[in-house]
């Protein structure tokens, strides 16, 4: 079994049932990264094997889309030697970068996802970096669910590939079955 998915194991981050992703898509596996960092020496050995994989890419900063991939992106930051930030969605639904944070023109910037199934919340980070006159040097996540299928343009780097199998709402075996889809993920906190 792979390094990655023992921890995961381990730490009870691994959840079987009926769920809505970030994407909106229904899945009946969830990859709880939460649960991961619960465990400083869990949260160090995966940016230890992160970091080793984006340390070429000679950035200048970490951003991490927030809530989920904050832990991630500080470790990562922390174990990499440089600055680490996060973009949050304002009152318009868009990412931004807020509390002081500033990516200064010309900046290496590696995003720090948890996990990646469509990619969307990484592209916006992406748009945003770019926006501000800064070049995504690499993306990388914990857990890419699209199995490597997810491109952003730039190099992307993952602790762990999977497929999990996502449905539309309206083609969910689950939804058909009746059983009630929960969305345990970050997105629409307010």
């Amino acid at each position: 079994m792979n390094k990655v998915m023992e921890l995961f194991e381990k730490s009870g981050a691994v959840w079987h049932g009926h769920f809505i992703l970030t994407s909106g898509l229904h899945a009946d596996t969830y990859m709880q990264c939460a649960k991961l960092f619960e465990h400083g020496d869990i949260a160090q050995e995966l940016c230890a094997m992160a970091a080793e994989k984006v340390k070429k890419y000679d950035a200048d900063v970490i951003v991490s889309p927030a809530t989920g991939a904050i832990i991630f992106g500080y470790e990562l930051g922390k174990q990499l030697g440089i600055p680490n930030m996060f973009a949050e969605r304002g009152k318009d639904g868009n990412f931004a970068l807020r509390r002081g944070f500033e990516l200064k023109a010309g900046s290496r910037v590696v995003i720090a996802e948890n996990v990646v199934t469509t990619g969307g919340s990484v592209k916006e980070v992406i748009e945003l970096v770019e926006s501000l006159g800064s070049k995504v040097a690499a993306v990388v996540e914990v857990v890419d669910r699209s199995n490597g299928k997810v491109d952003f343009g730039v190099p992307n780097e993952s602790l762990l590939q999977i497929d999990v199998k996502t449905f539309a709402p309206e083609e969910c075996p689950m939804c058909k079955q009746g059983t009630v889809a929960v969305k345990p993920g970050s997105k629409g906190l307010k």
